[in-house]
């Protein structure tokens, strides 16, 4: 007779396999070192495609401007100005940025747009054009990526490109004279006139959205600060005194680099002044800030020249993508020769064959 006690007590047993305590506290120390081990490298894969993307966009602006050149056999002027006047109201003369519009992807747009009126009057403002984010005109690491407002109301798009006005120089209502880089009111610069080479010479580089900055001070004169490192930046902060501050605790207070279509070289340039992501530091009831400076906005005066000191600035640690004319990019470290880096920005300062 089968023996039932034997059956049930051995069909009772049953074998657990389970993780012991000091089991768990170790795979759970060994997936930390794993995240902290591969969070780096995938923050660092992430970043490279963003610069690699950022140089993209560049890259198409200054094909975009080539190919309005060979259209119009000149380079596109800053904006348009009639010496000696004054613009009535804002200056709403297009830049750069919305010059170019038909030759690159964003080109159903520019159809949309009156280059004889201003972008910030009809029907230009009624369009929807200027509150238009162009995927080119923003690097993917922008950390303010979000259209500009006023009154609460949105207004305008930023940018990340600023295109070259020269070193210091921009402009002079007066006589229509413009700066030694590629872009000022009025130009109608052919590439004859780019002595010092298109391969060394800047077209655009990298700035910053949402960047304090202090307009129309006292005249600065022609001098800026010396070419022995370091430049001294502190300087800016003696000729901004008692100036226009557009800049404050919240994002929108700080306009620099926020209104793609206008063409003052505040909202769409750079000058060398400064060497990439220089700290120019300004301060105002107890904050301080990382401007730029622009002695006035052109248009503003009849009779008084434009200086500025608008540094190419990135959210790339130590670099700055620079589109040349040739329509090659470079990427530029921060600490890049001061003289190397203003003669670059000159379209004929004759110093092309110092240039490597």
């Amino acid at each position: 007779m089968h023996d039932l006690s034997n059956t049930r007590s051995s069909g009772s047993r049953s074998v657990h396999h389970g993780f012991t305590m000091v089991e768990l506290l170790t795979t759970i120390a060994i997936i930390g070192m794993l995240i902290g081990i591969l969070l780096p490298a995938l923050q660092t894969a992430r970043e490279t495609a963003r610069r690699s993307n950022c140089s993209s966009n560049i890259r198409q602006l200054v094909l975009a401007t080539l190919a309005y050149e060979s259209t119009n056999r000149k380079l596109p002027p800053s904006m348009l100005h009639t010496p000696g006047t004054l613009f009535a109201g804002n200056n709403g003369s297009w830049g750069v940025h919305g010059r170019i519009l038909p030759y690159i992807e964003e080109g159903s747009a520019a159809l949309k747009i009156d280059l004889e009126a201003a972008w910030d009057q009809p029907p230009n403002s009624t369009s929807g054009i200027p509150t238009t984010r162009v995927n080119v005109f923003v690097c993917p690491s922008e950390m303010n990526d979000t259209v500009r407002t006023k009154n609460s109301t949105p207004f305008v798009y930023p940018h990340n490109y600023g295109f070259n006005f020269g070193t210091w120089f921009v402009y002079d209502p007066a006589t229509g004279n413009g700066g030694d880089g590629v872009f000022y009111p009025n130009s109608r610069l052919t590439m004859s006139k780019i002595s010092d080479g298109t391969s060394k010479t800047f077209c655009a580089s990298e700035v910053k959205a949402f960047t304090p900055y202090v307009r129309n001070t006292a005249d600065p004169g022609s001098s800026y600060p010396a070419s022995s490192p370091p430049p001294d930046s502190s300087v800016i902060s003696t000729l901004a005194a008692g100036g226009d501050t557009k800049l404050g605790p919240l994002t929108n207070d700080n306009t620099g680099h926020t209104e793609w279509p206008d063409g003052r070289v505040h909202h769409s340039g750079f000058t060398t002044v400064f060497p990439p992501n220089t700290q120019v530091l300004y301060t105002k009831d107890g904050l301080t800030y990382d401007i730029d400076y622009s002695s006035r906005q052109e248009g503003n005066s009849a009779t008084i020249r434009t200086y500025a000191a608008i540094t190419a600035r990135s959210f790339h640690r130590g670099k700055v993508n620079t589109a040349m004319l040739d329509g090659s990019v470079t990427i530029f470290a921060e600490d890049v020769d001061l003289k190397v880096w203003r003669a670059l920005g000159t379209r004929a300062g004759g110093e092309s064959t110092h240039v490597e």
